[in-house]
């Protein structure tokens, strides 16, 4: 058993990592603002004695109270709407860079052995080489969140050779699954509930990339924590296999039994991308973390359709309760 701090533990991947540690027998503490996260993602470990949550902002210092007696900390707390950033560039500077060194800051004044981070497959921006290896360089990202998280790896890698403690960053595909509140699926599985026959997507159609179920992302997760590295070490995560827009919206409508749905597509740039900073294509190349022992079970396709029913249950959940 391990003392685990989760921050952003309250949100989409976070929830279900969070699951798995409890399952695990883990002492967990959550910190979470709130702000994208619910606590009812987690309320059912409350009555645990294991379980700690604690309603913090991060954009404040933090204390070493926080970190007391923990050996793990999970970084998942940030911003990660990326056309947020393009409106507004100071969230991703607040929630993404200005968060990270906070708890750093915290992190290097504890006893915190291993910090493990969610970073992004878009630190790698328009990539020539598909798949794309850990090593593919120079990163150049195309959005200011792919920036921001490029600029938290980068104090990651500072404050953990400084300061000697261990750090596992992930770059990681699109994930989808349960309790996600936002990404393509979300968006046109609603789309399609309040207007079933017609579909309104961003961009041309032909974004090609790859998506992954939260049950993977979060067996991969795990894995930093069981085989902690030496000092910092880089791992993309995501399946091993890419998938239109088009043809999630093709798998959205079967899913959901709807024929004849018209679809209509607003490309927002002149090249076909559905806004500044939208990434054409993208599939990362996991032969390193494979090798470490982790593979996916689902492929993109098959995310896709497990999602779908996932979000179309959850509606259903919603409905009995409140009936």
């Amino acid at each position: 058993m391990k003392r685990v701090l989760v921050t952003g533990g309250a949100g989409f991947i976070g929830s279900h990592l969070v699951d798995a540690l409890m399952n695990d027998g883990h002492s967990v503490t959550v910190v979470d603002n709130l702000s994208a996260g619910k606590a009812e993602n987690i309320q059912h470990w409350f009555p645990k004695r294991s379980f700690a949550f604690e309603k913090r902002d991060l954009a404040e210092p933090v204390g070493r109270d926080l970190l007391e007696n923990c050996s793990v900390v999970f970084h998942l707390a940030a911003n990660a709407d990326v056309r947020a950033g393009t409106a507004n560039p100071r969230v991703h500077f607040d929630q993404n860079i200005q968060v990270t060194y906070n708890l750093l800051e915290g992190v290097r004044q504890s006893d915190v052995e291993d910090f493990i981070f969610t970073s992004t497959s878009t630190v790698y921006g328009d990539a020539e080489q598909i798949p794309t290896p850990e090593d593919y360089g120079p990163c150049r990202p195309i959005s200011v969140y792919g920036a921001s998280k490029l600029a938290c790896e980068s104090l990651i890698s500072a404050y953990s050779n400084t300061y000697g403690f261990n750090a596992v960053i992930y770059r990681v595909a699109n994930v989808m699954g349960s309790r996600s509140d936002h990404g393509v699926v979300h968006d046109l599985v609603f789309k399609l509930m309040n207007k079933p026959s017609e579909l309104e997507m961003y961009g041309n159609g032909n974004q090609e990339k790859s998506y992954m179920h939260v049950t993977d992302c979060v067996r991969a997760l795990l894995l930093g924590m069981e085989r902690p590295q030496h000092g910092c070490g880089i791992f993309n995560l995501g399946s091993e296999d890419k998938i239109k827009v088009s043809r999630i919206a093709d798998i959205s409508c079967q899913e959901m039994d709807l024929r004849n749905v018209r679809y209509k597509y607003r490309a927002d740039m002149s090249d076909g991308r559905g806004w500044p900073g939208d990434v054409m294509r993208m599939q990362l190349d996991v032969s390193k973390l494979r090798a470490s022992g982790w593979s996916s079970t689902l492929n993109s396709e098959e995310s896709v359709r497990r999602t779908v029913r996932d979000i179309i249950g959850e509606k259903q959940m919603a409905y009995s309760r409140r009936n």
